[in-house]
């Protein structure tokens, strides 16, 4: 059995996730494939997870891959989790995690809608039209935002109380029921923002805007192959329970995935991971490297299994929901984290000793990430014990 050490896994990490200084590009589409998808639950991830992989990317590169050039797509994915992903992978996320989190999505929805016996009728029918009218006139206004929307269609605007009797009870309007159902069938799509590049407040639009036939269909099997081959590629050598998390799929469909695979075992030292069969070439040691990667980075985020470069630092640099902060990173390893301040300050605090080499890039890492900021001042989605310490 081949071996692959952690070195070596660094190395690969460094080479395939764009981290290392030879490996870095301006083109936003190519970093996007590198990390298979870019997560997106906090908006500001995106930018800051391109601006680290680039030279002299700015704000607008990204920008205009989204929202112009329409190369990406902001949609809920694996785990139910935002991603946005290059548009040719568009339909094996759709068929492989988003068609199954739209039925349990409706079915949920569903439920409480007719425990609030608002709809008329059999409610799945209800909430059908609903969804067919809201999809309609998002493709007569071409885009619009979740107020908007709830204008234009009233039966949005329908009040349901989701937690009736208790002290939490509050009454809602199913509009962003609507839409969470819609956006996973792949029908409509985030737009652009209201505001920043790190604002949450999206416009809608029909998936027409971005494919005008629609998301072409895939089987679910084929879909979880080609999903599994691109993460193994990006992200392998890793154990099979990684490839589990990372996709919330069952163990019984990722066996099912993996047999139609062409992998590989090796030996990771403390456990036996994968690899495709034709991905067993060494990768040669990059230059040493500095990377200031923002909360809910791609990498550090894409295994479950983090000792190999994340070391005994959890504690400080995660939540207790598993979301990852703001991470330093030296030569493949996590060392230290950073955050930015009210007044664009970026300052940051190393974990262990990284030398004077080290430090410099660090700085100059610091430097290229205010001025990629400008006067844009997001706050973390998810605060972690170090990203709350460097702002107080």
């Amino acid at each position: 059995m081949r071996s692959m050490d952690a070195a070596e896994r660094r190395a690969r990490l460094g080479v395939r996730h764009r981290l290392a200084a030879a490996a870095r590009t301006d083109d936003v589409n190519e970093v996007a494939r590198s990390l298979v998808v870019l997560h997106a639950t906090d908006p500001a991830t995106v930018f800051l997870s391109v601006a680290a992989r680039g030279r002299g990317c700015e704000p607008g590169h990204v920008e205009k891959a989204l929202y112009e050039d329409r190369t990406l797509l902001r949609m809920l994915a694996m785990r139910r989790t935002m991603f946005v992903a290059p548009i040719e992978l568009v339909p094996a996320l759709q068929a492989s995690c988003a068609d199954a989190l739209a039925h349990k999505q409706r079915k949920t929805y569903a439920r409480y809608i007719e425990q609030a016996g608002v709809a008329e009728g059999a409610v799945l029918p209800w909430l059908s039209e609903v969804e067919a009218e809201t999809h309609d006139t998002l493709l007569a206004r071409g885009s619009a935002t979740g107020a908007q929307l709830g204008k234009a269609v009233p039966r949005l605007r329908t009040q349901v109380d989701t937690a009736p009797g208790k002290s939490y009870s509050k009454p809602t309007s199913i509009t962003t029921w609507v839409l969470v159902i819609l956006g996973a069938e792949g029908r409509i799509v985030r737009g652009r923002p209201n505001g920043s590049w790190s604002s949450s407040q999206y416009t809608w639009a029909p998936i027409e805007s971005w494919l005008p036939e629609g998301i072409p269909a895939l089987s679910a099997e084929a879909a979880r192959v080609e999903l599994v081959r691109k993460w193994l590629r990006a992200f392998g050598p890793a154990p099979v329970s990684d490839i589990k998390w990372w996709t919330g799929w069952t163990l019984g469909e990722v066996r099912k995935t993996l047999a139609l695979l062409d992998t590989a075992e090796v030996d990771l030292g403390d456990a036996t991971g994968l690899v495709l069969a034709d991905d067993l070439e060494p990768t040669p040691a990059p230059e040493p490297w500095v990377a200031l990667l923002p909360a809910l980075d791609p990498t550090p985020m894409g295994w479950q299994s983090r000792e190999w470069y994340l070391g005994p630092h959890s504690p400080i640099l995660f939540d207790t929901n598993g979301n990852v902060g703001p991470t330093v990173w030296w030569d493949g390893r996590i060392v230290g984290g950073w955050a930015q301040r009210p007044d664009g300050e970026i300052v940051w605090r190393l974990l262990e000793d990284v030398g004077s080499d080290a430090q410099t890039l660090i700085e100059a890492e610091a430097a290229r990430l205010t001025a990629f900021y400008g006067e844009v001042r997001p706050i973390p989605r998810f605060r972690t014990p170090l990203e709350r310490e460097l702002t107080s």
